[in-house]
């Protein structure tokens, strides 16, 4: 066990001399090896150790009694000892989650912020054996290629130098080194997946396979390599289908469609991501289709793919709409705030621009972001959002659009339409928020006065 444990510390660079690491501690005979294994090699790298330790207050005395062996070990290591005592299935009501998950959570969360505060590793205990019950039961759901991937060495500060360890070398480890440890009660039923996964599937594949935790974990290495191949294609296949419009990220439909499936299967993978959602087969499949043609696809409660003039969307639908009611005039706009958005009139004059104190790059910046003609602006025009009959002059085309026939030209989402504000003198519109201003309003060389509009966060 040593040896392949050493060899996965230097394969994966997961020690560091000076480290102090966080070790899981349950008081069975993985998390005894480890921490034992640990302690053991603590003067070659330098290692501080804090053992933590929880208290599920599931199995009673049991559970006192595991806490108490686990403490006395850590110490008698020379680790640092830490308790979390919770009531996992009080918990888990609360969360309306299984008692297996939130104890799992919980783990997680304890060692994350130990580890935060001492700027500390994290090593878990999970073994060979562990990682077959992991794919098979990733397997039995129906997981996708990434479920296939098992448990990671490394995965950002946690680490699992006993990756390549079967439980049997474990046990091994802990007679050779008159270790003892303890056994949770409830891992000899099958009341969890895993207990039944372990008890019944894992002996019978291993009649057919001895080396079944081997054959796994390379097989998990190679769908690691590819996973990692798709990753790579599916950031540059996002990169060249990417549109940024009015802060709405689009992606061209056509370049997707067209797309190898597997890359496009981990592109919207990643894109549901950002909306905590691991998506299914039906849905990617839907999307695909959409992609093809105009249609919308609910993924999960109020989010949705939306694919429409050539760009595909992933959009979270809101009830907060913009109050469509605004109307502040012109002359009393400055510093209003509408809809958490603060207006900002930015007015500068010739004078002041050919001033010596005025700033070159304040000159450029005026110049080159379109600024508008102060003079040229109806003293009696208001900002609002669009209405029916409204017009807008295009710069140097000499003619004007309906704002519904620039925004369909200009494939701003559907959605997001209603919350552009315009600066408007009737139905006359001077000026749109992300487009600018309109014929016969922008500065030339006769101009005295400048005008720049800015919507921003009223808190900055």
């Amino acid at each position: 066990m040593e040896n392949k444990a050493l060899k996965t510390i230097r394969k994966y660079n997961m020690l560091s001399n000076g480290d102090t690491v966080v070790v899981g501690l349950s008081g069975g005979a993985d998390s005894c090896a480890l921490l034992h294994f640990l302690s053991s090699i603590k003067e070659e790298y330098s290692l501080n150790l804090i053992a933590c330790h929880i208290n599920h207050m599931i199995r009673g005395s049991e559970a006192d009694r595991d806490e108490e062996f686990s403490r006395e070990l850590a110490h008698r290591l020379g680790a640092e000892f830490r308790l979390l005592k919770v009531n996992v299935p009080e918990e888990a009501e609360k969360r309306r989650e299984s008692i297996e998950k939130t104890a799992r959570d919980i783990r997680y969360e304890f060692f994350e912020k130990t580890a935060e505060l001492c700027s500390a590793r994290i090593a878990t205990a999970h073994t060979a054996s562990d990682n077959v019950e992991t794919v098979l039961f990733n397997m039995a759901r129906g997981c996708g290629i990434k479920g296939l991937c098992g448990i990671p060495p490394v995965r950002g500060k946690i680490i699992r130098p006993l990756i390549a360890v079967t439980r049997e070398e474990v046990e091994a480890y802990c007679k050779k080194n008159n270790l003892e440890f303890v056994t949770d009660s409830t891992n000899l039923t099958d009341e969890y997946s895993r207990n039944k996964l372990r008890h019944n599937v894992v002996p019978v594949l291993k009649e057919i396979n001895p080396a079944l935790e081997k054959s796994i974990s390379r097989m998990t290495e190679n769908i690691i390599c590819n996973v990692n191949y798709l990753d790579r294609s599916s950031e540059k296949l996002i990169a060249s289908a990417s549109y940024d419009l009015h802060g709405q990220k689009m992606y061209k439909a056509d370049i997707l469609y067209n797309a190898d499936e597997a890359v496009f299967s981990r592109v919207i993978a990643r894109l549901l991501e950002q909306f905590g959602i691991i998506p299914e087969a039906v849905h990617i499949s839907l999307i695909r289709d959409i992609c093809k043609k105009s249609g919308a696809v609910q993924i999960k409660g109020n989010i949705f793919a939306v694919s429409k003039q050539g760009y595909l969307r992933i959009l979270k639908k809101s009830d907060n709409k913009p109050d469509r009611d605004v109307c502040v005039p012109f002359s009393h706009s400055d510093g209003m705030v509408i809809n958490n958005k603060k207006i900002s009139l930015e007015k500068y004059s010739m004078t002041e621009i050919n001033k010596a104190e005025m700033c070159r790059k304040k000159n450029i910046e005026i110049m080159f972001n379109n600024p508008a003609d102060y003079d040229t602006i109806d003293s009696e025009a208001v900002f609002r959002y669009r209405s029916a009959g409204d017009r807008f002059r295009l710069p140097g085309k000499g003619m004007s659009k309906s704002l519904k026939k620039l925004f369909n030209e200009m494939k701003i989402p559907a959605e997001k339409r209603d919350g552009i504000l315009v600066l408007a003198s009737g139905h006359d519109i001077i000026w749109i928020d992300g487009i600018g201003f309109s014929d016969g309003h922008h500065a030339d060389e006769k101009t005295a006065s400048f005008l720049r509009i800015r919507l921003t966060d009223p808190d900055n």
